[in-house]
């Protein structure tokens, strides 16, 4: 993320305390405004934080951000006030403020996952994932990333099986299909930035040459999969359900994560509408993953 011929001027944090049903719609406006990071794992306030280049207009990102909430209150007028503060990060200091974002957890039940920069203890039980997650993408704390990934254990098969990973971010999801046996993986993300990351965290793993990195669009992919997983937003969800059965192979399964709890009944019906039947929903705080079948 450096800023070619020029002094990188450092970062904005931006600091939400706000509950973690508003996350995903706050979540989107950052990414609109031109943030480059969103971080809501492991805080217990429950407060989102988001990055991006120190902007030459910081008062008028301010005001942005606090029409934005404004706005944010009429969806969400029973939750409490929105108190948002901003922070200049040096450019020097930003790997060790994301460190402390970042700790050795158990984030599903076969598996550990732990900062490239912590040593791995012998007595770990289970499959152990490295994990440099970079400003901007996950490490598996997040309830979405855990689901997904113990979904993941559950549904793979027995038989070789493939995976596809749609936006892949750190690239956790794929790396941890490979540690599980996957034969063939994909990795799908859009933004090359999660690509270089992800590239990073396969290395790191030793994957190399395991799992493929692509750009593609997902309308372009043309073979079937054991398992498709994606944890995206719920708008991003429903803009792709159209595409996920041609996807998956007889007898694969759709996981599908970053939903709310309050969103499971409109993605159910949305999926089946494209011939997926649920099979299996699992719940973390008020946050859902749903695993789907052909019908």
């Amino acid at each position: 993320m450096a800023v070619s011929g020029t002094e990188h001027r450092g970062w904005l944090e931006i600091t939400i305390q706000i509950h973690g049903s508003a996350h995903e719609s706050l979540s989107a406006f950052f990414f609109d405004l031109g943030c480059t990071g969103v971080v809501s794992e492991d805080f217990q306030d429950r407060s989102l934080r988001a990055y991006m280049p120190f902007p030459d207009d910081p008062d008028q990102v301010r005001t942005r951000v606090n029409v934005f909430l404004r706005d944010l209150k009429d969806i969400f007028p029973d939750l409490p006030p929105f108190k948002a503060t901003f922070n200049r990060i040096g450019n020097q200091d930003w790997g060790l403020s994301w460190r402390r974002f970042f700790h050795p957890e158990r984030v599903a039940p076969g598996l550990m996952v732990f900062p490239e920069w912590e040593p791995v203890p012998a007595s770990v039980d289970g499959h152990v994932i490295r994990i440099d997650p970079g400003p901007a993408f996950g490490t598996g704390q997040h309830s979405t990333t855990g689901m997904c990934l113990e979904a993941m254990e559950r549904f793979c098969p027995a038989r070789p099986w493939s995976l596809l990973d749609v936006g892949t971010g750190s690239g956790i999801l794929a790396i941890y299909g490979a540690k599980l046996g996957a034969r063939i993986i994909e990795a799908l993300d859009i933004d090359p930035e999660a690509l270089r990351w992800a590239k990073r965290n396969i290395r790191l793993n030793g994957l190399e040459g395991a799992i493929q990195l692509s750009s593609r669009p997902l309308k372009d992919i043309d073979t079937s999969f054991s398992l498709v997983a994606a944890n995206l937003i719920l708008h991003e969800i429903l803009t792709l359900l159209p595409l996920f059965p041609r996807l998956l192979d007889m007898e694969g399964r759709l996981i599908l994560s970053g939903i709310l709890r309050s969103q499971v009944q409109e993605v159910e019906r949305s999926a089946s509408e494209q011939g997926l039947c649920a099979d299996q929903t699992l719940h973390r705080e008020e946050w859902a993953c749903m695993v789907f079948c052909k019908s």
